[in-house]
């Protein structure tokens, strides 16, 4: 069900439209010059996501009181947490014409964090916004208006993709809120 925002446009990371073959081609091609900094700019996203929503840091025990950037940036948990991500989004930007491997790593990442660690699936949609802001702002060569909206469209699918497996999962706390 696709929900409207207050200007009556669509909220895409409702009901994204399946990949082009041309967005297929974009991401990929922007991910390799991401991904060869992966450490610094997985970092880079936990750090952004964890300062500016705290609420999120309450699944880790390990650095769930630190308030301070610096602080996080050094903290081997969050990086190792950040190697996590960088690598699932790298299977998954590797296997975009695999639809079959992409819905078996979501899966997995769905169910961890839904079973596993409790996590409500909004952070997810949160996630999502970070890590465009951070692509952008560090690679604003590569991630041209044009790549920016082919990654959006990939992170609404996956948003989307995840949200359905906490449904299946039983999962009832599909709010909006963070708090």
């Amino acid at each position: 069900m696709e929900r409207t925002q207050g200007d009556g446009e669509v909220d895409h990371l409702e009901r994204p439209s399946p990949l082009t073959d041309k967005e297929r081609v974009m991401i990929q091609a922007s991910w390799g010059k991401v991904y060869q900094n992966c450490d610094d700019v997985g970092v880079a996203i936990l750090v952004r996501f964890f300062v500016n929503f705290p609420s999120s840091k309450q699944f880790f025990n390990q650095f769930k009181h630190i308030e301070d950037a610096e602080e996080l940036e050094k903290s081997a948990q969050l990086r190792k947490h950040a190697r996590r991500v960088m690598n699932a989004i790298n299977t998954l930007v590797e296997n975009l014409d695999n639809s079959d491997k992409v819905a078996s790593v979501l899966k997995l990442v769905a169910k961890a964090h839904a079973l596993q660690h409790k996590v409500e699936p909004v952070y997810f949609k949160i996630l999502s916004g970070v890590i465009l802001e951070v692509l952008g702002e560090e690679f604003p060569e590569v991630i041209t208006p044009e790549v920016g909206a082919a990654w959006t469209n990939l992170l609404a699918t996956v948003y989307c993709s995840i949200s359905a497996i906490y449904k299946e999962l039983g999962w009832e706390k599909l709010s909006t809120s963070t708090g």
